[in-house]
């Protein structure tokens, strides 16, 4: 059977895990045994080891020791370290972009300067800020906290701060973009914009592109959308590949900038294939671009890779060929739940490491999934949480949102441990 390498260890490498694991043999290199790609490595009779996934010399004697064909990375930091350029380098089919493909999620200012030569009219006004001077002159334009502070560099979707949510009052707005100016060289300020947020991602072979089923995220902490933004506390799609507040127009604005997007960046080199993802607002001046992602989201990729109709390596392998096209990628018409469990200090304060019971078979048998992310097994339902960051996620698929929502809510309901915490809320479409 033939062999891939996958790179990193949340839930969205869970998810690739279980996808990749169904046509390769599964190699992995992660810092942890998260024990949903312990399951899909030991399946697939592949073999994982314990190490540091950005360790190259390590990677590179992994790959050769096992003869591994093909390396899939879709983690924002291993690909700004070039770990697809060294599978490149060594000879391996990859998935995912170089570290000059990435370039566009790792350097906002990059990625704003390409959507500003391919279509203005998308680009909110912005300024970007290399010196304290400009910074204090950029911050008295504003009356009052209606802007935006955007790091440069990646922030692991907890970065961007807006007034008026993250911050109250110019003075906090303005000491948090210092803190990003002296950490970075670079800050961006950007004016706040009333609108609905949505994400469009695409599968992309560096020339084709196919557009997924549209995600909604739920990126802040509590219930009604309150609290300190974070990674994603769950995420869901419709059967129409919509959302209710979009048309199918608004969609092909935004796949035709990523489109655009791709070519530009690979004109000379095919720096980027994997997947793409953009940020918009849909507000009343039209569709504004928010930022680009280099790679799956988290938790958008357990939605998306559970509704795809055609095996995930079959698309792979059409990305490795460049004949990538909506008749060998195709989506099922379903709506996909997803809901993410967590200690109950994640996102306010530092997180103390956490021991926790999970009935994984009850949950199983109601028709529902698990993906772990940093979490590792002690022993039979007995689990500890790994760093601070999101626990596992609880997936389901349904016939319409009702079904999806309840089946994922009734399948945690006594098997979810009562220290932990999760959002009661996923499906419900808020605006802001």
């Amino acid at each position: 059977m033939k062999k891939c390498l996958l790179l990193g260890n949340g839930g969205r490498e869970a998810v690739l895990a279980e996808q990749i694991s169904k046509g390769y043999s599964l190699y992995v290199i992660m810092p942890y045994a998260n024990p949903s790609i312990v399951e899909q490595v030991e399946k697939s009779n592949g073999k994982y080891i314990i190490g540091n996934p950005f360790d190259k010399e390590l990677v590179k004697k992994f790959i050769e020791a096992e003869k591994i064909e093909a390396c899939v990375v879709s983690q924002d930091n291993l690909l700004q370290e070039g770990l697809i350029d060294l599978a490149k380098e060594l000879g391996l089919k990859t998935f995912g972009p170089t570290s000059q493909g990435a370039k566009l999620e790792w350097s906002k200012t990059y990625a704003l300067d390409v959507v500003k030569k391919l279509a203005p009219e998308m680009i909110i006004r912005n300024e970007k800020i290399s010196t304290l001077e400009e910074l204090e002159k950029a911050i008295e334009n504003y009356k009052d906290d209606s802007f935006v502070v955007k790091p440069e560099g990646l922030t692991g979707g907890k970065g961007v701060k807006v007034g008026g949510i993250h911050f109250k009052g110019k003075e906090e707005g303005f000491n948090y973009a210092k803190e990003c100016l002296e950490e970075a060289g670079k800050v961006i300020i950007q004016d706040k914009v009333e609108g609905r947020e949505f994400t469009v991602m695409a599968l992309t072979d560096g020339k084709n592109i196919v557009v997924t089923p549209i995600t909604f995220d739920y990126p802040y902490r509590f219930d009604e959308d309150k609290g300190p933004g974070t990674g994603g506390m769950g995420c869901l799609s419709f059967a129409n590949g919509l959302l209710p507040f979009l048309e199918q127009e608004d969609v092909d604005k935004c796949s035709k900038l990523i489109q655009d997007t791709i070519q530009y960046v690979n004109k000379d080199n095919l720096e980027f294939t994997g997947v793409i993802y953009g940020g918009f607002f849909k507000c009343k001046q039209g569709i504004k671009f928010i930022e680009f992602n280099a790679r799956f989201g988290d938790p958008e990729a357990i939605n998306v890779l559970n509704s795809l109709e055609t095996p995930f390596t079959e698309v792979m392998e059409n990305i490795w060929k460049q004949k990538l096209s909506e008749e060998n990628c195709k989506f099922k018409k379903n709506y996909t739940f997803t809901v993410y469990v967590v200690s109950s200090d994640y996102a306010i304060k530092k997180a103390e490491p956490c021991e926790f019971t999970l009935n994984t078979k009850d949950i199983l048998k109601k028709d529902a999934k698990i993906y772990f992310a940093s979490t590792k097994q002690i022993e039979n339902n007995r689990y500890c949480s790994v760093g601070t960051s999101r626990l596992f996620a609880i997936h389901t698929c349904g016939a319409t949102l009702e079904e999806a929502k309840e089946k994922a809510y009734t399948a945690m309901k006594n098997n979810v441990d009562d220290k932990l915490d999760y959002r009661n809320d996923i499906g419900e479409i808020y605006e802001h």
